[in-house]
C-alpha cells in the first residue's frame, strides 16, 4: 500500500482541472464575480440606519416656533421634509401609496396652546409596515422636538422650558402599530419563494432537455419561439399559484397576518410576477449550457434581489445607486405590492405603477428570451 502521491499524477490532474475552468468561463466568472457583489452590497448598499426618510407635513399653524420645529426635523437626519399636504386625507393618501415615510401634522392655534401652557398634541403618522425602516426615526420623534423648543422659548417663553415636555408629541403607527415582524416577513416570502423557484425550475427547462438529448426533437417541432416559451412556462405559472395558496393559507392561519385589500387584485399581481419570473427562467435557459449553469445564474440573480428589494433591509436606507438598482428588480415591485394589498389595503390606484413596472420587465424579457432562442435556431 503505497502512503505517499505522485506528484506527476497530482499536477496532471490539477492540469485537466484547470483546462476544464477556463472551458467553463461562466461558473469561473461567478466564483470572482459573486464575492465582489457581496462586499460591495454588505459594505456600501446595507444600512440598517435608514436616514432621510422622505416625509409630508400638514401645517394648519405657521409661526416661528413651528417652523423652528419642522427644522428640527430636517436636520435630524431621519426626516427629509420633501412634500406639504393641503389636507389630512392626501398626506394618508401618500402614505398608502409609499411615497412618503412619514407626515407630520400640527394643528391650528399650536403655538397659542403652548404659549398658554395647555400642552398642545404633535402627530407625526409613520408607515410602520417595515418595523426596522421607521423605528428609530419614531424613536427620536419627541427628542427632537424637545431640544427644538429648548432653544426656542427664550427671554419671556423661558418658563415654559421646565419639565414636564410642553408639547405632547403623538405617534401614530399605521399598518403594524405593534411592530410585529411577522406582518412585514410573511407577505415578502411569497415574493422570495416565488422569485427562487419560478427563476430556478424554468431555467433549468431548457438546459436539461438539451442534456437529455430532447432538444433537436423540440427544435424540429413546428413551433415559432414565442410558441416555445410560453408552452414552457405555463405549466410552472400552476406551480406558483400552489405556492401562492400555500403561504397565504399560512400567513392567515398560521402568523394572523391581516388580509385589508382584495384578494383578486393580489392574485392579479402574483399572476404578472411569476410570468416576469418565468420569462426571466426561459432568458437564462437561453444562456446556460448546464443545469449547474442555470442554477448558478439563478443564484447570481437571486443575490441581489432579497438584499436590494426592501425584503431584508429598509429599501430606502441604501444609496440612490443600490435603489436604481433595487428598481429594476420585479421583487422589489411585488414587496410594494403584496405588503399594499395585505397590510395597506390598496387598490389598483395605489399600486398602477407596480403593475406597470412588472409588464414592462416582462416586454424587455421576454423579447430578449425570443431573440436568444432564435439563435438558438440557427
Amino acid at each position: 500500500m503505497k502512503l505517499f502521491a505522485s506528484l506527476g499524477r497530482v499536477y496532471a490532474i490539477m492540469a485537466k482541472e484547470l483546462v476544464q475552468m477556463r472551458r467553463d468561463r461562466m461558473t469561473f466568472a461567478m466564483m470572482l464575480a459573486l464575492p465582489i457583489i457581496q462586499l460591495i452590497l454588505f459594505g456600501f448598499a446595507i444600512n440598517t440606519d435608514p436616514k432621510s426618510l422622505p416625509t409630508a407635513v400638514y401645517a394648519e399653524d405657521n409661526s416661528p416656533v413651528v417652523r423652528r420645529i419642522l427644522s428640527a426635523f430636517e436636520q435630524s437626519g431621519y426626516y427629509q421634509l420633501l412634500r406639504r399636504a393641503d389636507s389630512p386625507q392626501q398626506g394618508s393618501d401618500w402614505l398608502a401609496k409609499g411615497e412618503v415615510s412619514f407626515v407630520i401634522h400640527i394643528p391650528e392655534g399650536f403655538t397659542r396652546r403652548l404659549i398658554r401652557g395647555e400642552h398642545p398634541q404633535l402627530l407625526v403618522e409613520a408607515d410602520a409596515s417595515d418595523p426596522a425602516a421607521a423605528s428609530n426615526a419614531i424613536s427620536q420623534a419627541r427628542e427632537i422636538v424637545n431640544q427644538a423648543l429648548g432653544t426656542e422659548l427664550k427671554g419671556p417663553l423661558q418658563y415654559l422650558r421646565s419639565p414636564p415636555p410642553q408639547v405632547d408629541v403623538v405617534v401614530h403607527k399605521r399598518y403594524n402599530p405593534e411592530g410585529i415582524t411577522q406582518y412585514n416577513i410573511v407577505p415578502g416570502l411569497l415574493g422570495v419563494i416565488l422569485t427562487m423557484t419560478c427563476v430556478m425550475i424554468t431555467s433549468m427547462a431548457m438546459t436539461r432537455e438539451s442534456e437529455r438529448g430532447n432538444l433537436e426533437n423540440l427544435l424540429a417541432m413546428p413551433t415559432r419561439p414565442h410558441e416555445m416559451m410560453l408552452g414552457k412556462i405555463c405549466p410552472y405559472i400552476l406551480v406558483g399559484l400552489v405556492q401562492t395558496l400555500v403561504i397565504l393559507s399560512a400567513a392567515k392561519y398560521l402568523f394572523d397576518v391581516p388580509f385589508f385589500g382584495s384578494l383578486g387584485l393580489l392574485l392579479a399581481g402574483v399572476m404578472v410576477f411569476i410570468f416576469a419570473n418565468l420569462c426571466l427562467g426561459f432568458t437564462f435557459s437561453t444562456v446556460a449550457r448546464s443545469q449547474m449553469q442555470a442554477m448558478q445564474m439563478t443564484f447570481f440573480f437571486f443575490l441581489p434581489s432579497i438584499l436590494l428589494s426592501g425584503f431584508m433591509f429598509p429599501f430606502r436606507g441604501m444609496p440612490v445607486w443600490a435603489q436604481s438598482i433595487g428598481e429594476v428588480l420585479p421583487l422589489t415591485h411585488f414587496l410594494r405590492m403584496v405588503r399594499g394589498v395585505m397590510l395597506k389595503g390598496n387598490g389598483m390606484p395605489e399600486l398602477q405603477q407596480e403593475f406597470l413596472a412588472l409588464t414592462l420587465f416582462i416586454l424587455v424579457v421576454g423579447t430578449v428570451a425570443i431573440l436568444r432562442y432564435r439563435r438558438t435556431l440557427d
